[in-house]
Formats: C-alpha cells, structure tokens, sequence
C-alpha cells in the first residue's frame, strides 16, 4: 500500500507534502512560508508573528458556535539525523518514508514524525468541510527541539482560545498533564598541543550502531552514550598504553543521546599490536555488558594518515578525567510521582579539535531546583580543568493540574471509545506548554498525541493504527467541547 492510501488519507497526504520540506530547527523558512501559503489558499484568517510562528484561525462549524475555542499546537521544526552510511542530504532532499507492516519508517533518517504527525493532523483540520468542531486557533510554532525559541518570544495576542490541545505526546495511550523544563551548558577549554612522537602510527577508533533516541524521553532506559563509551576507552587505553590523542567527535544534537563517537590516536609503531589487542578486548567487555540492549553496538578500528599534532599529555589527562567524571543519564527520580524521572543530563556533543575542548550537554528537570543542581554539576566537572561555562536556552517545566476540566473530559471519553483507562502522566521530555502557559495564563493544557517510537534518532517510527486511534479520539475530543 502506498502512504497517500492510508487511513485518514487527508492527515497522511499533509504529512508527504510536510516530510518534502527540510525543516531542521532554527532553519525553518521553508515550512513556515508552506504553511502560511496553506492557510491563506483555504481562506482563513492567518498570521506569522515576528519570530516566526504561524497561526491560522478557523471558525465553529454551524451549530458549535457557542463552545470553547481550541488552540491546537504542535511545532514545526524536526529532528534532523542519520546513520553516517546514509548518503542523504537534510538540505534538499525530502524524507523518503516506507512501510513496514504497521509502522511507517525512513530510509536511514529521523521520520518528522515527531512533530510532523502532530502539524499534519492540525492541516487535516483546518482543510476539513465536513468535521464539526468549535472555532479553531492552530498554532504553529518554531524552534522547538534545540531552544524553544517559538514558544518563548509567542505573541499572545494572536491567541483567545481557554482550551489548548498539544499533539506532541508519543504513547497513544497516554494524557500528559506535566512535562520537565530544560537548561543547555557549553562549555570550551583550549589545550595544547605537541608533535606526534616520531615512529608513530595512527589509527581512527570509532564507536558506531548504537540505539541513541530521545534525550527525555529514552534516557532511563539504560542506552549506551557513544560519548562515554570512548572516553572510558580513552581513559583505560591511557592506563595501559602511551596513547596520543589528535582528535574527537561525538554526539550531534542536545535532545539526541549519542550514537556514534570517533577518535584519532597515535601509538608507537612497537605498541601497535598491544593497542589492536586492547580494542579487541575493550570492544568484548563493552558488548558483553550492553548485550540485552544494545545489539547493534560495534568498536571499529582502521589506520588513519599520521597526524602532526596530538594534546599535550597533562591535557589529556585532564580533558579525559573530566569527561569521565562528568555525570551523565538520570539524576535523580521523582520521589512523588512513580517511574518518572525527575532529573538527567545528556553528553551530547564533544569535540576535541584544533585546540579546543567544546562540549554541548543538555539538562532536564521537572523542578526548577533540580535543575540548576544537576546544570552546577555538570559545570563543576569541567569547571575543574578550568573550562569555560556557559548556559543558556533555560525554559521552565509544565506543572500538572489534577483538577483540569479538559483532563476530565478526556478520561471520560478514552474510556468512552476504548472501554480502558487512559494513562494520565508527566513526561521527562521538553513540552512547550510550561512556556506557553506562562504566555496564556488560565489556559487548560494537555498533551496528546499517536504512538511514535525512536524519536531523535534514524529509528524513528510512528505506529500507523496507533495515527488512526488518535484522529479519531481527536474529532471525538472536538465534538465535546464544553458551551462557554
């Protein structure tokens, strides 16, 4: 079956002509003008305030002119990643999407599912001549995945809606009334550097094919940090070897655990065979550990071109004891609500090049307090080195209300439609609604959204009866609205 064939084909041919545009975070003039256009070709009133966001105001349908009006929201912007064998270029190609039994997938790339599913739903909608619903507000915003600059600088005087529906929850199941706010920390150190010791060679150690995913949403999971994977190599190659480091890359993103990790080392030609036997044995006891879960986890190791320089030993030192100190995953889990993670911290990126030591890290909490202790934490490794630490793109978390009069509709109806218990959480993912909220004070919130797995990551993959459920329960949700 073709994508454009699936069930409702209306949602699905938005989400083909959304996934043909390149929309990476802070990069998202394409799409904002494609839904500006689309908006102003159905007639309906819409508006791209200064920062970028798009809204687009439809009203009730006849009989429906007395409820509640509707914000729905979902962000523009995706996840822009992939398996470094994938030969696809973010920039000017489109997604190419398949399927795959019940799930629809892309060739070696993040979907966009995350939140395009969400944005394709909201045009289905808006284009919509036999759905009845009350007057519409969709907003549309920018920048959600690596700052939420959308949400932050949001004109609120574009939005009159009490009701706000955010379709970016990733379990069809589940009503999020909470989600964790977000810090990110930068840090830089300049290093020196010598000559390559004469009689050397090099090698390129690479650390590939791990799950990696959502930053909050994956990381108590238990998944491997490429990133910390080679700094432990790193560290316990140094112990035993004269290792000489020229270079280092990991990581990509601040919201993506990391992947992949690669370094450039240079031994003495007479420690060669002792190194090729220590990433062997490494590799053996790295897989053994992370066996149940991550199958795909692989060390690999080639000669690389000689370089002219490599870090000065004390650096080396100091760089690696940093990274290895510095934590890294879950913080701390919240002592009153179950299973949910209240605190963590993701390595994400790492760069070691040219006589700079960078690192991109992000920090999350559900509490404010937490987060500016797990945020001093993570300084304080690199702080001791005397690094330089800055951060910024600090945004608050979304507290839960219990007493949400949407929230009580919502249960209502999933039992209604799915004779079970909706599943009513936080999250330990980034929301907007904590920003948006703090815009549209009074404004009640919940998160929805279908069932989407490996967010962030090329396994990204959202669940194509799961897409189905949703629309419906949406239009369900929509038909209800209280009178106001």
């Amino acid at each position: 079956m073709k994508l454009g064939n699936l069930e409702p084909q209306a949602l699905w041919n938005n989400f083909i002509a959304l996934n043909a545009i390149p929309r990476a975070s802070k990069n998202e003039a394409q799409v904002i003008e494609f839904m500006v256009a689309f908006g102003k070709d159905l007639g309906l009133e819409t508006i791209k305030d200064h920062i970028g966001n798009v809204v687009i105001k439809k009203p009730a349908t006849e009989g429906m002119e007395n409820r509640e009006t509707v914000v729905l929201q979902s962000h523009l912007d995706m996840v822009h990643q992939k398996n470094s064998d994938s030969d696809f270029d973010f920039d000017t190609q489109g997604i190419e999407m398949y399927i795959d039994d019940d799930w629809v997938k892309a060739k070696g790339t993040t979907l966009g599912a995350d939140n395009g599913i969400g944005v394709a739903t909201i045009m289905a909608l808006l284009a919509a001549d036999d759905i009845a619903h009350p007057a519409l507000e969709a907003l549309f915003t920018i920048d959600e995945e690596t700052g939420m600059t959308g949400a932050k600088q949001l004109d609120p005087s574009n939005i009159s809606g009490n009701i706000l529906l955010n379709l970016d929850t990733e379990e069809d199941d589940e009503l999020t009334i909470g989600c964790a706010g977000g810090i990110d920390t930068t840090t830089v150190y300049s290093y020196k550097h010598h000559s390559v010791v004469n009689d050397s060679v090099a090698f390129k150690v690479s650390i590939k094919g791990l799950l990696g995913g959502h930053s909050g949403m994956d990381i108590h999971k238990g998944r491997a940090n490429a990133n910390k994977l080679l700094t432990r190599l790193l560290y316990n190659g140094n112990k035993v070897l004269d290792l000489q480091l020229a270079s280092l890359e990991g990581g990509s993103l601040r919201n993506a655990i990391p992947r992949e990790a690669s370094a450039v080392v240079a031994v003495s030609n007479d420690q060669k065979s002792a190194f090729l036997s220590f990433i062997g044995d490494f590799s053996e006891v790295i897989k053994a550990e992370y066996q149940s879960i991550e199958p795909g986890l692989k060390i690999n190791v080639e000669e690389n071109t000689l370089p002219l320089e490599v870090l000065d030993k004390q650096d080396y030192h100091k760089i690696i004891n940093a990274l290895y100190t510095v934590p890294n995953g879950v913080f701390r889990m919240s002592p009153d609500i179950p299973d949910l993670v209240e605190a963590s911290t993701n390595l994400a990126r790492v760069i070691i090049k040219d006589g700079e030591f960078i690192t991109k890290s992000l920090q999350r909490s559900s509490v404010e307090s937490t987060k500016e202790d797990v945020a001093i934490a993570v300084g304080a490794a690199f702080e001791n080195i005397g690094s330089t630490v800055t951060t910024s793109g600090d945004y608050p978390g979304w507290k839960p209300d219990a007493e949400s009069k949407i929230l009580s509709l919502m249960r209502k109806l999933y039992m209604t439609n799915f004779n079970a218990e909706a599943n009513v959480n936080a999250c330990h993912a980034g929301l907007e609604c904590g920003i948006l909220g703090a815009h549209l004070p009074g404004m009640d919130m919940i998160s929805f959204g279908p069932t989407i797995h490996g967010a962030h990551s090329p396994d990204e993959r959202v669940q194509i009866s799961s897409v189905n459920k949703f629309w419906y329960y949406l239009l369900n949700v929509l038909q209800e609205i209280p009178v106001r």
